[in-house]
C-alpha cells in the first residue's frame, strides 16, 4: 500500500514539475508581420527591426560574412574542379597530380625562405631541428599553391567572369563626429579613415603599418582621423593617450611625431619615458609636462571611449572607412575593396 501510495506521489510530482516547467516558457508566436519594418508585437507593444539590430550589427555582419566566406570558398572549390574536368589534359590524372603538373609545377621552397620565416615568427634557435623545417616547409609549399591556384583561375576568369549570385553582407555603416581628433591627409579628402585605437595595443602598432600602407597608395585621396580607446587591461595606454593629446595641443604634427614614436616602441609607455620622448620630438617639456601630470585629457578620452562604444567597437584597432566598419588589423585589400567603391561615389 505505501509503495503503490509513493508511486502515486512520484506520479503527481511529476506531473506538476512538467506543469510549471511548460508554463515558465514565454509564449512567443512565430509569424509574418503585420507591416513593414516590425519584428515583434504584443498587444500595443510594437519592437521595430531598427530597435532590433541597434547595437548590433557588428556582431551580425561578422556571422553573416563568416557564412558568405564558407558558400563563397565552396563555389571557388566548385569552379576550380569543373575548370580542372573541362581541360582534355587532366583526363588520366587526380586533381593533385593536375595540380602539381600544370598549376604548382613551379613551387619550391628554399632555405632562404624557411630561415625568413623562423625570422619573421620569432621562432628559438634551440627549437629549430629537420622535423620543425619539414613542418614549415609543408606549410610554406601549401601557402605557394594556394598562390598558383588563384593565379591560374584569375587567368581562367580574365576574359569570362564568373557571375555570382550569392549575395555580399553589408557592412554597417555608421554617422562618425570626427570633433576635434587629429587629422592626418588633406582636409577634403573624399574618403575619411576614422581609427580607434590604443598605444599599448600590439594589433594596433600592425594598423600603424595598413595606415602607413594606405597613405602610399591613395596619397590625399584620404585622410585619417585618431580616436582614443584604450582597453583597461593595458595599464599604460591611458597615459599614453593623454600624452598624444597633450602633444596635439603643441600641433598636429607633433601628435603624429609622439604616435608613431610610441608606436614603434611600446615598451617606453612609462610617464618618465614619455617625457624623455616628448623632449626628444622637440615638444615644450614644460607645457607636456604639465598636462601629462594633471591628467589633463582623461575626460576628453572616455567621450572618445563611450563614442566608440555606442558605434559598436569592442576591440583595437576598429577602422571606420566612410562610416563602414573594419574590426581588426586586416589585410589593406579589406579597406582599398570599400576605398575604391567610395572612390567611384
Amino acid at each position: 500500500m505505501f509503495m503503490k501510495f509513493f508511486m502515486m506521489s512520484l506520479v503527481l510530482l511529476s506531473f506538476i514539475i512538467a506543469c510549471s516547467e511548460t508554463n515558465s516558457e514565454p509564449n512567443f508566436a512565430f509569424k509574418k508581420a503585420p507591416k513593414e519594418g516590425l519584428a515583434a508585437k504584443m498587444g500595443d507593444i510594437e519592437i521595430t527591426h531598427t530597435e532590433l539590430l541597434a547595437g548590433i550589427e557588428t556582431d551580425i555582419f561578422e556571422e553573416e560574412k563568416k557564412i558568405f566566406d564558407i558558400k563563397y570558398d565552396k563555389l571557388k572549390t566548385i569552379i576550380i574542379e569543373k575548370l580542372m574536368e573541362a581541360d582534355p589534359k587532366k583526363k588520366d590524372l587526380s586533381t593533385d597530380e593536375y595540380l602539381d603538373k600544370y598549376i604548382a609545377s613551379d613551387v619550391k621552397i628554399s632555405d632562404k625562405e624557411i630561415n625568413a620565416f623562423i625570422k619573421e615568427k620569432n621562432i628559438p634557435q634551440e627549437h629549430i631541428n629537420p622535423q620543425i623545417k619539414e613542418r614549415i616547409t609543408a606549410y610554406l609549399e601549401a601557402e605557394k599553391k594556394k598562390q598558383s591556384i588563384d593565379n591560374w583561375l584569375a587567368k581562367k576568369t580574365k576574359s569570362t567572369p564568373v557571375e555570382v549570385y550569392i549575395e555580399k553582407p553589408r557592412r554597417p555603416s555608421f554617422e562618425i563626429n570626427i570633433g576635434d581628433a587629429p587629422i592626418k591627409g588633406d582636409k577634403d579628402a573624399k574618403v575619411t579613415i576614422v581609427e580607434y585605437s590604443d598605444f599599448q595595443c600590439p594589433f594596433c602598432a600592425k594598423g600603424t603599418e595598413i595606415i602607413d600602407g594606405l597613405k602610399k597608395k591613395y596619397g590625399n585621396k584620404i585622410k585619417i582621423a585618431f580616436k582614443n580607446f584604450p582597453l583597461p587591461f593595458h595599464n599604460q595606454a591611458k597615459g599614453a593617450a593623454v600624452a598624444g593629446l597633450c602633444a596635439q595641443e603643441q600641433s598636429n604634427d607633433k601628435f603624429w611625431k609622439l604616435h608613431d614614436t610610441m608606436f614603434a616602441d611600446q615598451t617606453k609607455l612609462d610617464t618618465d619615458s614619455l617625457k624623455i620622448t616628448a623632449k626628444n620630438i622637440g615638444l615644450d617639456l614644460k607645457k607636456f609636462s604639465d598636462c601629462l601630470d594633471t591628467n589633463k585629457y582623461s575626460n576628453k578620452i572616455d567621450e572618445d571611449i563611450e563614442s566608440g562604444k555606442k558605434i559598436g567597437v569592442k576591440s583595437t584597432p576598429t577602422f571606420f572607412v566612410n562610416g563602414k566598419l573594419i574590426s581588426g588589423a586586416q589585410p589593406i585589400e579589406v579597406f582599398s575593396e570599400i576605398i575604391d567603391e567610395e572612390l567611384k561615389l
